[in-house]
């Protein structure tokens, strides 16, 4: 989840091995493991509650903040919110101007325990984070 912009498609379509090219997510889109949201969702107070009960249907819910954000869309402590693993995932860390580690102390404040700084265009860091998903996708499995 986070805010348009922010680069949860195309975080999608890298941890799926797809060329990344631009597409405006209009809805909630499930891709294997992977649960893609609009922006407007988290942007907006009525549809926020949406992505409340579309949490319940992962194991792992990310919340995205871009590195080049000059605030935090999410409210202090907000994880406490899922009954759900919740990661912070820094975005667009390669990009101008970006500064990864004050959108990760964000993500912090936010709650999240674990943070994994990416760039989906270059692939960096997107091996923590899919080693992260691979235990936890195991771990599941096996408490189920």
């Amino acid at each position: 989840m986070g805010r348009s912009g922010c680069g949860k498609t195309t975080l999608t379509q890298a941890i799926r091995g797809q060329r990344i090219h631009y597409e405006k997510t209009q809805y909630i889109n499930y891709h294997d493991a992977v649960i893609d949201t609009p922006g407007e969702y988290a942007e907006n107070h009525y549809l926020a509650r949406a992505l409340a009960l579309y949490s319940y249907e992962a194991d792992v819910v990310g919340l995205l903040l871009s590195a080049t954000e000059q605030y935090s869309l999410y409210s202090p402590n907000i994880t406490c919110m899922a009954n759900r693993e919740v990661i912070g995932i820094v975005t667009q860390i390669d990009r101008e101007g970006a500064n990864p580690e004050r959108s990760a102390e964000w993500l912090k404040l936010a709650g999240c325990k674990r943070i994994f700084p990416v760039d989906s265009k270059s692939g960096r860091g997107l091996d923590k984070l899919l080693e992260f998903l691979k235990i936890t996708e195991k771990t599941t499995k096996t408490q189920k």
